[in-house]
Order: structure tokens, then sequence, then C-alpha cells
């Protein structure tokens, strides 16, 4: 988790920031724009005649009646189409977390690797929007009379009783960027040193089965039955454990079937630092995710209706802060100094840990969930260094234990105040909400980590998972994809 000297940062890459900031300026014009709208008022009847005086007092009863059905019915289209404009938004901010993922995982591995890097991370997005639209949605939220696996719903047209729902567009493309997190994950954990075929199989295996058949277990009323844990009472409002643990646990069992990376541990067991090549990246890595988790969390509402989303921005912002600022000062007390990766990372634990809670929890919770959530954090990171798992970026500390974390406080902080469910241990809801939430923790890890090991190991023994040892010291750019990201480096990095 250390870094070398910096790197010049690339001029330009600020600039992808004002994306970002157009969409939402878009969509605040847009609204206010709505809330100006009112029905016209109809028009007087003419009583200038006497031979219309009789249909003149029958006129406006009727136009009254009628305005009285048309004013409701416009004001719900208004709401509906503003509901769609906020969710599709909220899904862009969210696919811009692409590019945060990139750079944060080009930034804590070394230069020679960085093209890999970005191939994954774009291809867990193309790769994984065909196999989510065509058959993961239908796992996921397709008719559920089992409660365990969707079975309808595939390959989604928006054809709805024979009219295009332009609803159902806005909730696939918002559950596709959903999806590409969850594959995305495993590609820093498993960085630098695993053949690019085989990430594809597995990207297409993660986005088609592994991430929509366990979703379904808690999401699957979202839009087309339920599962077996929703019924249960099982709460994860934006993805804690659905996305990121899923996503944690999948790398997990990715870093243990390749290994680590060469020369990361030595004979006698002590722990060589393998620098990262990028503070910046890294950095402005870490600020894009964060941006990108105001559509993760207040996106997760589908609506404007009430301000919900503002409540859940002011939620998810504050544990994030926290567990900027406990990862920070603990890495300081550990290190005897204040380590600027620990912080990027515990910024992104908080996160992670407020993704479940976020709807059902008030600030100060929020604050003390990521203020853990960032101390979890450092301790999960030393911890599978000392059992000797090789994981370059904390992928499976920041998303599969903090993501534990924070479905976890949802069983000791949640509220019904905000008539969102929830009756949390903290709150007087005795223990009930935190075993469910255990259960349903134990349960997406079985699957999660289960099926990844399996998948892992059949791509390990048919087409082989990891790069020879050769190639791993060239670099992956080069032998992969034939190109150097700083070609002025490669052959210093590669000596």
């Amino acid at each position: 988790m250390n870094f070398p000297r910096l790197l010049p940062a690339f001029a330009n890459v600020p600039y992808l920031l004002l994306g970002p900031l157009v969409l939402v300026a878009a969509f605040l014009f847009a609204a206010s724009s709505v809330q100006a709208m009112q029905p016209e008022t109809p028009p007087p009847a003419d009583t200038s005649a006497v031979a219309e005086e009789i249909a003149a007092e029958e006129a406006p009863a009727e136009e009254e009646a009628g305005a009285e059905e048309e004013v409701p019915d416009t004001l719900a289209t208004l709401r509906g189409e503003t509901d769609i404009l906020w969710t599709c938004l909220a899904a862009f901010l969210v696919f811009f977390m692409q590019a945060g993922f990139a750079l944060v995982e080009a930034g804590m591995t070394r230069s020679k690797n960085v093209v890999n890097i970005i191939m994954k991370n774009l291809m867990d997005f193309g790769i994984g929007s065909i196999t989510f639209w065509a058959v993961g949605f239908g796992l996921m939220f397709g008719a559920n009379p089992s409660k365990w696996i969707g079975t309808t719903d595939f390959f989604v047209d928006g054809m709805v009783d024979g009219a295009v729902d332009s609803w159902e567009f806005a909730f696939l493309i918002f559950q596709t960027v959903f999806a590409a997190t969850a594959a995305t994950i495993v590609s820093g954990a498993m960085a630098e040193r695993t053949k690019f075929s085989a990430y594809l199989i597995y990207s297409i295996a993660i986005t088609a089965i592994v991430y929509p058949i366990s979703g379904s277990w808690a999401w699957g009323s979202l839009y087309n039955g339920g599962g077996w844990l929703e019924d249960m009472g099982f709460m994860d409002f934006a993805g804690s454990t659905v996305v990121h643990s899923v996503g944690g646990w999948c790398a997990l069992a990715g870093a243990i079937v390749i290994g680590a990376r060469k020369g990361k541990y030595t004979s006698d067991g002590q722990i060589v630092p393998i620098m990262g090549h990028s503070v910046p990246l890294a950095a402005l890595g870490v600020f894009i995710l964060w941006l990108g988790w105001f559509g993760f969390n207040p996106g997760s509402t589908t609506a404007v209706g009430g301000g919900e989303l503002a409540r859940v921005a002011v939620t998810t912002n504050l544990s994030a802060v926290g567990g900027c600022v406990s990862a920070m000062l603990l890495s300081w007390i550990l290190f005897g100094k204040p380590d600027v990766s620990f912080a990027l990372n515990g910024a992104l634990a908080g996160l992670v840990s407020i993704t479940a809670p976020c709807y059902n929890v008030g600030p100060l919770p929020a604050l003390i969930i990521g203020l853990i959530g960032g101390v979890v954090c450092v301790f999960s990171v030393l911890f599978f260094d000392k059992i000797r798992i090789d994981d370059p970026v904390g992928a499976i500390s920041v998303h599969g234990v903090c993501g534990a974390w924070g479905t976890i406080a949802c069983g000791l902080f949640a509220q019904d105040i905000y008539g969102g469910g929830g009756d949390g241990l903290f709150y007087g809801g005795g223990a009930g909400q935190l075993i469910t939430q255990l259960i349903g923790i134990g349960a997406f890890f079985a699957w999660a980590f289960g099926t990844s090991l399996i998948i892992f190991l059949l791509i390990k023994v048919t087409i082989g998972l990891r790069v020879s040892e050769e190639e791993e010291l060239r670099g992956l750019d080069i032998c992969e994809h034939g190109m150097a990201a700083y070609p002025y480096l490669q052959s210093l990095e590669s000596a």
C-alpha cells in the first residue's frame, strides 16, 4: 500500500470532472422547469347569448370535473418523468466510477501494468453491459416464484404490455452500472499477474451469473418478484453486501487461487512493499469514486419526490469523511507518519460502509459508521498481508470486509423514522434485525466466494489463470497488449 516518488500528473485529467458536473446542472435546470409548469386554466364560458345560457351553466361543472382529473394526471406524469431523469443521471454518475476504479488501480500498481488495468476496467463494462442486459437482468429481477432466481425478462427490450416503457430502460441502465461495479472490484485484487483472456471469462461469469442470482435474493422486488432474504427483512439499501461484498469475496477467491506477485513475500515470511507508481492518479480516482457515490447511494432512491436523495447524500458524505480521517489517524499511530494510501482507501471504506444503511440512519450514526469503517479497513489490509494474500489495491478489505461491516451497521443503527424500515439494536429493536443481517452476510459470502473459487479453479486448470514469470517481470502491458502506458519508463520498470 506504499507509493514511489510522484510522477508528473496528466495536465488535462481534472477536466474529466466537468462531465458529471454538467449532468448535475442539467438535472437541476430540468427539475426547476418541472416545478414551474402548471396546468392551464380553461377559458371562461361565453354567456353573451341568451341561447347559450343553459350550456354555459352546465359547462363549468364539466370543466371543473375534467380539470380535477387532468391536474393529478399531469403532475403524476411530470413526477414520473423527473424520476426517470434522476435515475438516468445517477446511472451516468455511477458509470463515471469506472474511470475512478481504473485510476485507483493504475496508480496503486506499477507503470508496466497500467494498460492492462485500463483494458480490464474497460471490458468489465463493455462485456458486463451485454451479459447483464441479455441474462443477468432476468436472473436478478425476473419473476421469482422460488425466491431464489429470476426466470423472465431476459434480453430486455423495454416493451411492457405491447408499449414502450421508459422506466424499464432507466432501471436497466441503473442496474447495469451496478453490475459492472461488482465485476471491476476483482481486477484490482488480481492485478499485475492475471491473463487477460482468463479475466474476460470471469468478467462474463460475474455479471451474468454470480452477481445477479445473489442480487435477486435481496432486491428482486424492486422490479418483479422478491427474494428469500428480502422476505426475512434483510436490509441493504444501495449494496454494501449485494454489490461491494460480492465483488470483494470474488476478489478474495481470485487472489487465493492466483497467488501473490513475485517478490511480494520472502521465504522467511517478510513482506516486501511493491510500490504503486502514481499517487496523483490514485487520489484522482478516489475523488471520482467519491463523486460517483452521490449517484450510487442517492440514486438508489430512484425518485426525486420528498427530497430523500439530499438526506442520503449527507449520510453518504459524512461516512466517507469519517473513514478518511480515522484511517489517516490510525496509520499515523501505527507507522509514525500519516499514510496517504490508507487515507484514500479509508474514504472508500467509509463510502462502502454507508452504502447499506444510508437511507435508514441519521447524520451522527453515518459519521460513526464511517469512522469505524476506516479503522476496519486498515486492520483488514494488514491482516491479509500477514496471511500472505496479495491484494495490490486493498479491494478485499475496502469492498468485502467493509461491505460486511456496513451491512452489520444496519442491524445496529437502522431507524424507522424515515419510513424505510429497520429496527436497529441501538434503537430498541433487539437482536432480530442484526441476526437477519448476519444471515444475509453469510449467504452472500458462501455464494460469491464459493462460486468464484470454482470458476477460478476451472480457468486455472483449462486455459490458465496466471501469466508466466517472465511476462510478469516484463510487465503485462507489453506482453499482453503490445504497448506501454509510459514508453520512456518501460525499460526502467522492467529492469
